[in-house]
């Protein structure tokens, strides 16, 4: 069957898009949902230890989404604005800019008065610009003094506390959005799953360009993911490897997440290692390592609805978001959350 990117639309009315996160991280609405049977539950998310047994392993990406947002200046005196995307090497990092067309090679730019300096290298296959810069002191210190957190364009209303665009777990920096799934989690409700005897483990994808990058090819075999950096620990590959050796399930809590399982399975097993992975999942794929998927509600025509939409059938996918807004739950980045059984 060849699948047309039109095959992921759907109409969602504009008051679905969630504005804001919910008072309580896990007092987000969860839908649960048998990929195999098409049938449908409606609970709370912190009701999640209801679906799970001490054999099954919970698998979060610990990504940190840094302030990646930065406002400048070119040295000629032009206003510019760069999203960073991912760390390529030392202090060259690729980057979205900002009017694009008019930041060419060798254009020098400048952040909070010159105290952050760059320079354009390089022009990506996708668009983007390579930016080397030059600093004094630490390069994060600077970052949050003077970038913002890039929340996603269909946020309207300021959010007071940005550290709600970020999970409790997140640790390592580089994540230009945040993985959305994960900011259901509370300490409290990870502490329960620990007293269950639900094992967790953490996986790394700093969450990019390949994220929220628009499908526009007519067929999506022709669409091409941006490259995403993962990481995936020696602890975290034999601790997953472990679980599904004695039956349990690998939860795979996000899409990142589940890219970077499937990404690291060689040879029956999840290996340790780390690099850029440009994996795409769409219908046909055959998963080897993810058994179940805590997610969001994905936009019309995503990479990430088709993901979904590859680990559970179609239609079934397609029957539970039209339930989904039958029942006014909340799409995207703050929206409810979904699990796929």
């Amino acid at each position: 069957m060849i699948l047309r990117t039109s095959d992921f639309d759907y109409i969602l009315p504009l008051e679905f898009i969630a504005q804001r996160p919910s008072p309580v991280r896990d007092e987000s609405r969860l839908m649960v949902l048998d990929r195999r049977t098409g049938d449908i539950k409606h609970r709370t998310f912190r009701d999640l230890t209801d679906f799970l047994t001490s054999k099954d392993i919970l698998v979060l990406n610990d990504t940190w989404v840094i302030p990646a947002r930065l406002y400048g200046k070119k040295i000629t005196g032009g206003k510019v604005e760069i999203l960073l995307l991912r760390r390529i090497l030392d202090d060259a990092w690729e980057a979205l800019v900002n009017p694009s067309k008019r930041v060419g090679i060798g254009t020098k730019l400048l952040f909070g008065g010159g105290r952050l300096q760059g320079e354009v290298i390089e022009r990506t296959e996708a668009g983007s610009k390579v930016i080397n810069f030059k600093y004094k002191g630490d390069f994060w210190d600077l970052l949050s003094e003077l970038g913002e957190t890039p929340l996603p364009p269909y946020i309207k209303e300021k959010i007071e506390d940005v550290e709600r665009y970020q999970t409790v777990y997140a640790k390592k920096k580089g994540a230009s959005a945040a993985p959305t799934a994960g900011l259901h989690f509370t300490e409290k409700l990870l502490s329960r799953i620990k007293e269950k005897g639900i094992k967790t483990t953490f996986v790394t994808l700093h969450t990019g360009l390949a994220t929220f990058r628009p499908v526009k090819t007519e067929f999506i075999k022709h669409h091409k993911m941006h490259k995403e950096y993962y990481e995936v620990s020696v602890d975290a590959a034999q601790a997953i490897n472990k679980a599904k050796k004695e039956g349990g399930r690998v939860i795979a809590v996000g899409t990142t997440t589940v890219r970077v399982l499937e990404t690291s399975h060689h040879d029956g097993k999840v290996i340790e290692g780390k690099g850029d992975t440009e994996l795409f999942i769409y219908p046909g794929y055959k998963f080897k390592v993810v058994d179940a998927i805590i997610t969001n509600f994905h936009f019309p025509k995503s990479t990430l609805l088709m993901l979904v939409s590859a680990f559970a059938n179609r239609k079934h996918i397609f029957k539970a978001y039209e339930e989904a807004i039958h029942k006014k739950y909340r799409f995207y980045s703050f929206g409810d959350a979904m699990l796929i059984l």
